[in-house]
């Protein structure tokens, strides 16, 4: 994550021309893991952030951060000392803000006159398209299209002017938006064209969200139905990974101790614990090797090629990995 964040810095300092005269605004800045870049090539930085112990540590490392929440209040604030953004930066806050409204008010409150917004957020056709439910978390509010984003940000006055699609978080957007009024960026194809497959795709239809739900239970069957047989065959299964995607499916399908023997997971800190619900217990990777068993479920399927690559071995003793999203898929 810190190379997307180092590589974001260079990207857009260099498409935009940023320099020490302009100013950086990041919006929930954590840790400072991405204005550190920013700092180090001298351009000053503004990060909010409301959690007092990430924000502290922050400014140990010299980053200017505020400890708020941001919206238009904060905006207002920041609007009337002076310290307006060139640059106005969101990564993955979007899906935690309760009052939109409010929120993207002050995104409008906040940014200068000829400067711009960039936001990230999961893209919810990569979501709905590869069935990723398991990637829908308690503590997210929203889950937006493209288009949707779009109609609140013109609500506010602004337009999105550019749009890039990433592969993080199991695929996401990075948009880019500026004041209304101010048309020296012009609208790129990429705006046009995504919009497009998001009407084709039928996300302005209610029935788009209903199939998805039928989607979804298709998956959760497919995969009772491989344990089922797997288990009936007296085949040994093991999960990879402890992850909060992996607890959504395991609680989900309904699966515990009676399908999965245990979970492996690199992290010492989950390390002889129980996962939260299906109370199935959590080892190192290395019990694997003692084990043997016939099959490898990845729950992080976002890393599933690091994974069988680093758990390369079990193919030794005719192990097998099985992949649980989009569908159920071994892979010999």
């Amino acid at each position: 994550w810190l190379k997307h964040a180092r590589d974001y810095t260079d990207y857009i300092i260099e498409r935009f021309g940023f320099d020490r005269n302009n100013r950086i605004i990041e919006i929930a800045s954590n840790d400072g893991y991405l204005l550190q870049y920013f700092v180090k090539r001298g351009i000053p930085v503004i990060g909010v952030e409301p959690a007092v112990n990430v924000a502290k540590v922050a400014r140990e490392h010299g980053i200017n951060t505020i400890i708020k929440f941001f919206g238009t209040n904060t905006a207002r604030e920041l609007a009337e000392s002076g310290q307006q953004g060139d640059l106005v930066i969101g990564n993955n806050v979007l899906a935690h803000v309760p009052d939109l409204n409010d929120f993207v008010a002050g995104l409008k409150t906040i940014l200068g006159d000829k400067g711009l917004i960039t936001m990230e957020f999961p893209h919810l056709m990569r979501l709905m398209d590869e069935n990723q439910f398991d990637t829908i978390y308690h503590e997210h509010f929203s889950y937006f299209s493209f288009m949707t984003v779009e109609k609140i940000f013109a609500h506010h006055g602004l337009t999105l002017f550019d749009v890039e699609e990433l592969q993080t978080h199991g695929g996401s957007l990075r948009i880019f938006a500026r004041h209304t009024e101010d048309e020296e960026k012009t609208v790129t194809d990429r705006v046009v064209n995504l919009r497009n497959r998001e009407r084709k795709a039928g996300f302005e239809h209610v029935e788009t969200y209903t199939n998805f739900d039928s989607k979804v239970s298709g998956v959760k069957r497919n995969l009772l139905d491989f344990l089922i047989t797997a288990k009936r065959e007296g085949k040994s299964i093991v999960g990879y990974g402890a992850a909060a995607k992996g607890n959504t499916l395991l609680n989900y399908c309904g699966i515990r101790k009676d399908f999965l023997d245990y979970v492996v997971d690199r992290s010492p800190h989950k390390q002889n614990h129980l996962l939260p619900g299906s109370h199935i217990p959590i080892y190192s990777p290395d019990r694997i090797k003692d084990t043997r068993p016939d099959y490898l479920l990845i729950l992080p399927w976002n890393l599933k090629k690091e994974i069988m690559e680093q758990m390369n071995h079990i193919r030794k003793w005719g192990g097998r990995f099985v992949v649980p999203i989009p569908d159920t898929e071994v892979c010999e």
